[in-house]
């Protein structure tokens, strides 16, 4: 009687082939420092509008930190928050293999805070008012934002430069901040 044959153990996603997308898991959130940054903590797991789940944690985040940081030092943490996102972003995508995995959030993150802190001092209602701005630019995606987001996309079928792929998923959220500091200024001026 033979030993049965060993069974492989489920490859590991730094081992899946570009071609086999991984769906994102709690398990795959902690497993490496940028999967967990990148997926916002768990936020961008979420089944509904990972984005704005992203986007609402970003939000609490940046509550907490008024509370514990002067602005100056939440405008460092930002920062530094941009290179973090895009190292983790780019490790993310490139162990789920997808140019732009709807879990990463971390985008949606760092965009965000950009958006609170430029328009402290803010009451929540006028938080309120940059949170919805931003979630349509980021998924409607007009104008501007569509062009940011498609300027680094891979052709279909082709493998991601996962650098640029990276920065481009950190990239159109930026603009979508841009356009939604940009719309709450004509709105302040009117």
């Amino acid at each position: 009687m033979t030993d049965p044959a060993p069974t492989a153990p489920p490859p590991s996603s730094s081992s899946l082939p570009s071609g086999a997308p991984r769906r994102p898991d709690w398990r795959f959130c902690w497993s490496h420092p940028a999967h967990a940054i990148a997926l916002g903590f768990g936020s961008g797991l979420s089944r509904i509008a990972p984005g704005t789940a992203g986007t609402l944690w970003a939000w609490v985040a940046f509550l907490v930190l008024q509370r514990w940081l002067p602005e100056s030092a939440i405008g460092w943490v930002i920062l530094v928050s941009l290179p973090v996102g895009w190292w983790a972003c780019t490790r993310a995508a490139r162990d789920l293999g997808v140019a732009d995995p709807g879990a990463v959030v971390w985008d949606e993150v760092v965009a965000f805070w950009i958006v609170l802190w430029l328009v402290t001092p803010a009451g929540l209602w006028l938080q309120f008012v940059a949170f919805v701005l931003f979630r349509v630019f980021d998924a409607a995606k007009p104008g501007p934002v569509g062009w940011a987001d498609a300027l680094c996309k891979p052709a279909p079928g082709t493998t991601p430069n996962w650098p640029r792929a990276g920065f481009g998923i950190v990239f159109d959220d930026l603009v979508a901040a841009f356009c939604t500091l940009l719309v709450m200024a004509l709105l302040r001026a009117w």
